[in-house]
């Protein structure tokens, strides 16, 4: 799913914009901890000063990235579903979606499944907000799954989650066109399931 920032509800001073942008570039691009404090401070172009005034730590900055793909990607797939005609019609939107991110250019896997990678304490606050964007995911499907008539909405939520975690990470790291259509093919599963129900 294409993940577009959501625009926040409190004006954000520029420079703290300009810091958030560009962390959120050079984290999901090289990862959370190869990018120091010192390279998001020269490439948005502020101060040492600006950047502890508005962040004081780099784990601050990472909560914030985190919290603010969360909210994109919360907001996307909202709107896709509530802009679909019928709830199949969202879940194939869904799966179209996915098909479109691992094929954009600069595509490097899933941003949770990454983060979570790098802070492996289960504890850890990227890690609980790892934990509640899924949470929200499975949900999210379930709510989708269940209108369109699947006689288990939360298990074929999982599978759907699990299908779009296999197929942003088979999409990454090997054939993107194999991943998705093995996605695909979960996806024809679940809807099946459904209109047998029916």
């Amino acid at each position: 799913m294409m993940v577009v920032e959501e625009a926040p509800t409190t004006q954000r001073a520029p420079a703290k914009g300009r810091i958030l942008e560009t962390a959120d570039v050079l984290f999901y691009e090289d990862g959370i901890r190869n990018v120091g404090v010192d390279r998001i401070i020269a490439a948005s172009s502020v101060t040492k000063a600006t950047f502890y005034k508005h962040y004081r730590a780099k784990d601050n900055l990472i909560i914030e990235y985190i919290s603010g793909r969360h909210r994109s990607e919360k907001r996307a797939l909202e709107d896709l579903i509530s802009s679909a005609p019928t709830p199949e019609a969202a879940v194939r939107a869904f799966v179209a979606s996915i098909a479109e991110l691992i094929s954009s250019p600069g595509f490097r896997g899933c941003p949770f499944i990454n983060a979570a990678a790098e802070f492996p304490n289960p504890a850890h606050p990227v890690r609980v907000i790892v934990r509640d964007h899924r949470e929200w995911y499975v949900d999210t499907l379930a709510a989708l799954l269940r209108d369109l008539g699947h006689p288990v909405p939360g298990d074929a939520a999982d599978e759907l989650l699990l299908a779009r975690d296999g197929a942003l990470s088979g999409g990454y790291a090997g054939d993107s066109i194999a991943a998705t259509a093995a996605m695909n093919r979960i996806v024809a599963h679940v809807i099946a399931d459904a209109r047998i129900a029916a």
